[in-house]
């Protein structure tokens, strides 16, 4: 008759269910290093009208043992008021399993009550409970790798704290890191709610997110942004930036800046920083764009390397413009107008072709498209149209860089070309996607692009060599190494006007037998020297000079023939 009269909702469940929650993928360097993490929250929870009043002291005593939690904060928690009560809302992984297992420990104590459900009449214990509460991202090395790592935003879903991705590595790869599927599990409970695990329960695995793997390791990296902390305050800069990629692959070995933020602690004066600058900051490159010119004009046979150009003493008037040297050159040879940086030389050359072919070529060089898939928000640039390209001012001006916008990761790609047959190459930042197992699959490489013919590479390559050895990137010289690059000198734009305040940069190459490497480095604003050939000619060579170190490069040691000494009788 009881039974009959019991409705289905008085009935105590016979089941029980469990869920876990997935986590975030981690970042991880090219030699194993963890760079962003994921550690779980945990908040405890306890109803006090369960606790056995004889027992509450046994309870707090035990409760602060295994949390940590003070035993005034907890009492006082347990005072505030009667019911369910939070203990706790930052229990850590490791603290969650032992308070678990303390939980299972209070149960076989009986320091929990079994006390009758006035409203089915059923008696139930309601012991201590260890609830995920979220996630939170980790990042252990602190401000290393930001801005290219970037940062994230928590998300609140139902209780429970989200990570999303919102710059750098985050947003771009935040469906690959973001969280599979949740855990779960079913199936009859025993005396204390556990889940009898027998061929009748029902287990969902959870699947965390995928861990990437950068192609850049810390050893390099960490060492580069050192090395540009201690630049930027010897030469007073508001930033510097310096990128080492291979010149084959495209695989990045550094990218580093010295204007970086503790992800976790943003500030209001790290704003600037959020930015990846490399592929963010857009701005007039100067003379490192002259190579480009020049390559474009050798492919198309307009010019040989050994032409003679008019230097016109470092002074020339091209219509209404005045064109002017820093050193003034009577007669030079059309490589050297590369060696030696000569505005003049190069606004006369690039007359020789017309603005459609000098923008197609710019074009091709990829000045205007995204040069980094592995990254967002980059700011592409510009180059002026074909037709403001057929008049002759504009035509010179942008062959040494000015009217043209590009960022770094565009000028380190077109440069590739010269050290890599003819071949652009993307930047790639991530090596492979890594799952729950282990099992890494390696992310596709973009295809190269052929922008110029080998043969011209290798006379491009030639001329930046000789434009270390003997004009403007002289500092840069390594013995054992092939060095080569350009320097870029140009003034900055500040509310549409030209202020006497510069961007520097350098952008070339540096090989061994068996190994090529690009380097570019920008320096925005240096306040103690304004040329290239003092502030990112200097930089670069430290750059190299890490890699060597780091045994990336190894120089070719060439033997000393000695002679035999005379003896003295």
């Amino acid at each position: 008759m009881l039974l009959n009269a019991l409705k289905p909702r008085h009935m105590p469940s016979l089941y029980a269910k469990e869920s876990s929650r997935a986590s975030r993928g981690n970042i991880i360097s090219a030699d194993g290093f963890h760079l962003a993490t994921t550690k779980k929250l945990y908040k405890a929870i306890v109803n006090t009208r369960y606790i056995d009043p004889e027992k509450k002291e046994l309870f707090i005593q035990l409760f602060h043992i295994y949390s940590e939690v003070p035993v005034k904060e907890i009492r006082k928690r347990l005072k505030k008021r009667r019911g369910v009560v939070v203990l706790s809302y930052n229990v850590l992984p490791i603290q969650a399993q032992y308070l678990k297992k303390l939980s299972r420990e209070l149960r076989r104590f009986k320091v929990f009550l079994e006390l009758k459900n006035k409203r089915t009449g059923y008696r139930s214990i309601h012991g201590l409970s260890i609830i995920e509460s979220g996630e939170s991202r980790l990042y252990p090395y602190g401000k290393l790798m930001t801005p290219i790592i970037g940062y994230p935003h928590k998300v609140e879903e139902d209780g429970y704290t989200h990570i999303l991705g919102v710059k750098g590595l985050e947003k771009r790869f935040d469906r690959e890191l973001s969280a599979r599927q949740d855990g779960s599990s079913r199936g009859y409970r025993d005396v204390n709610s556990y889940i009898i695990l027998n061929k009748d329960s029902f287990t969902k695995p959870k699947i965390d997110g995928l861990d990437i793997k950068l192609t850049i390791p810390i050893a390099v990296q960490i060492r580069v942004e050192r090395m540009l902390d201690s630049m930027k305050k010897k030469l007073d800069a508001t930033q510097i930036m310096c990128v080492i990629m291979n010149s084959h692959t495209g695989d990045v070995l550094a990218m580093a800046s010295s204007n970086r933020f503790y992800p976790k602690h943003i500030l209001r004066s790290d704003y600037p920083s959020l930015r990846s600058g490399m592929i963010e900051y857009s701005y007039e490159p100067g003379s490192v764009i002259k190579p480009l010119t020049f390559a474009l004009l050798l492919d198309k046979h307009r010019i040989n390397p050994y032409d003679m150009v008019n230097g016109h003493n470092g002074r020339f008037k091209m219509g209404r413009k005045v064109i002017t040297d820093e050193h003034k050159f009577d007669w030079l040879s059309a490589e050297d107008v590369i060696v030696h940086s000569s505005n003049i030389g190069i606004a006369q050359l690039a007359q020789k072709m017309s603005g459609f072919e000098f923008h197609e070529g710019l074009l091709k060089f990829g000045l205007t498209e995204a040069s980094t898939p592995d990254l967002v928000y980059e700011k592409t640039g510009s180059i002026p149209s074909p037709k403001r390209l057929d008049n002759i001012i504009y035509k010179a001006t942008a062959s040494y860089g000015y009217g043209i916008r590009a960022n770094l990761m565009q000028l380190m790609r077109a440069y590739s070309a010269f050290n890599n047959h003819g071949d652009i190459v993307h930047p790639r930042l991530v090596s492979a996607l890594i799952d729950e197992f282990g099992r890494e699959e390696s992310m596709p490489y973009e295809e190269s692009v052929h922008v110029i013919s080998s043969a011209t590479a290798a006379q491009m390559q030639r001329i930046l060599i000789k434009t270390v050895n003997e004009g403007t990137g002289k500092k840069t010289i390594t013995a054992g190494l092939q060095v080569g690059g350009k320097t870029g000198t140009a003034y900055l734009v500040e509310k549409g006007q030209y202020v006497h305040k510069y961007n520097t940069s350098f952008i070339g190459f540096a090989n061994d037998k068996t190994h090529k490497y690009s380097i570019g480095v920008v320096v925005i604003n240096p306040k103690k020297q304004h040329f290239a050939s003092q502030t990112a000619v200097p930089t670069f060579k430290k750059a190299v000079d890490i890699l060597i170190e780091e045994k990336y490069l190894q120089p070719e040691i060439v033997q000393q023939t000695s002679t035999p000494h005379k003896h003295l009788h």
